[in-house]
């Protein structure tokens, strides 16, 4: 909560059922693009999914009781979300959660704030998310991407240039109950994390497409997210489970 800001905590928090608000054009963008891929990703990426992601938060940070089924089911209707022109409308008391997208969305404005500034080789690690230009007097920057077993080291190092690196994995927020591992990266279907694989890690030019892409891909299962990757151009993907998967392209990186 900030004074005078109209941010997601307003939305969610402050602004009374059936009650509408003028928000940033911005804060428009990355709801719309997240509308946008819903569709786009089968309903795994749902950014009105923030009234289930509130309760599994909770129980990540309390690591007491698994949440029950009657605290689960509750409102996540992407059609629930009311936006035209930048004026936003309270429904059902609908929640947005735009972990999946905000991040890079923001990496993306940085970057391109900076070429617009004639400043074309740098560096922008938001934590999971790393955007680089051109490198400065050599071929590539390096970037490293952490072993999700050990996330104190780094367990490949990638020749970058130009591109994002955007992670996903159940290493940062997380519970574990009965030898099972509960992150913070649920499925809007089954309601529940999932535990496909251990991290994701995506390579591609525009910062907010890696971002979305490497929460998708970490909800699908690991053949189907190789599927998907090996037919997009100008992607390409790592996948940390018991063993290590590589997209078809992924090798011009190492």
């Amino acid at each position: 909560s900030y004074n005078n800001v109209i941010n997601i905590y307003y939305l969610n928090e402050k602004l009374p059922d059936n009650e509408e608000v003028e928000i940033d054009p911005r804060l428009s963008d990355i709801i719309n693009l997240g509308i946008e891929y819903y569709d786009k990703t089968n309903g795994l990426l749902n950014i009105a999914a923030g009234n289930l992601t509130e309760v599994w938060k909770e129980f990540i940070n309390t690591c007491e009781k698994l949440p029950s089924n009657e605290e689960l089911n509750t409102n996540i209707n992407i059609k629930d979300i009311n936006l035209e022109n930048n004026i936003y409308k309270k429904q059902n008391n609908i929640k947005l959660d735009l972990g999946a997208i905000a991040k890079g969305y923001t990496t993306e404005l940085v970057g391109k704030y900076l070429e617009d500034n004639n400043i074309h080789s740098y560096i922008i690690n938001a934590g999971g998310n790393v955007k680089v230009g051109k490198a400065y007097k050599k071929e590539y920057y390096k970037v490293g991407i952490v072993d999700p077993l050990n996330p104190s080291d780094i367990c490949i190092k990638l020749n970058i240039n130009n591109k994002s690196v955007v992670t996903s994995g159940d290493y940062q927020r997380y519970c574990t109950m009965d030898n099972i591992n509960y992150n913070h990266i649920i499925n809007p279907k089954t309601l529940f994390p999932d535990n496909y694989t251990k991290s994701v890690t995506v390579i591609t030019k525009d910062s907010k497409k890696a971002d979305i892409l490497s929460t998708y891909l970490f909800l699908l299962p690991i053949d189907d997210g190789l599927e998907y990757v090996n037919n997009l151009d100008d992607v390409e993907a790592i996948w940390y489970s018991d063993e290590i998967y590589y997209s078809n392209g992924f090798d011009k990186y190492e």
